[in-house]
């Protein structure tokens, strides 16, 4: 189960499938608010799978704060600041070589991959 202060990082290098044009967000060739915010909530994701929890992301507040364009390399931390029985709230943050490019909060509930499914499928 996570803990508090559990931290993870992920990177990409930014692709033009990764810009504002190719998600239709904007219409310049930087790297895309949906695609900074995929990245944030990956981290966040992927350090509960780590610990072997499977997770379902619920909410997200973030700022997109400065441009980068393709090529650059981005990172995305996931820092665990709460739990709170299946509800893990994360601050999650995103940087190039510049520095940060956005921030925010994530709110991720952990849950059982084949009842969640099952639900659904009712």
């Amino acid at each position: 189960m996570a803990k508090l202060d559990d931290i993870y990082k992920v990177e990409i290098t930014v692709t033009e499938s990764d810009t504002a044009i190719a998600h239709k967000s904007g219409g310049l060739p930087v790297y895309a608010t949906p695609a900074m915010i995929a990245l944030m909530e990956n981290a966040a994701f992927s350090l509960l799978k780590a610990e072997g929890s499977d997770s379902v992301g619920t909410q997200m507040n973030v700022k997109h704060t400065r441009a980068c364009t393709v090529g650059t390399q981005v990172h995305a931390i996931a820092k665990v600041t709460g739990c709170n029985g299946n509800w893990v709230n994360f601050e999650v943050s995103a940087f190039d070589s510049k520095g940060e490019i956005g921030s925010g909060e994530h709110t991720r509930y952990i849950i059982d991959p084949q009842k969640f499914m099952d639900k659904l499928n009712r």
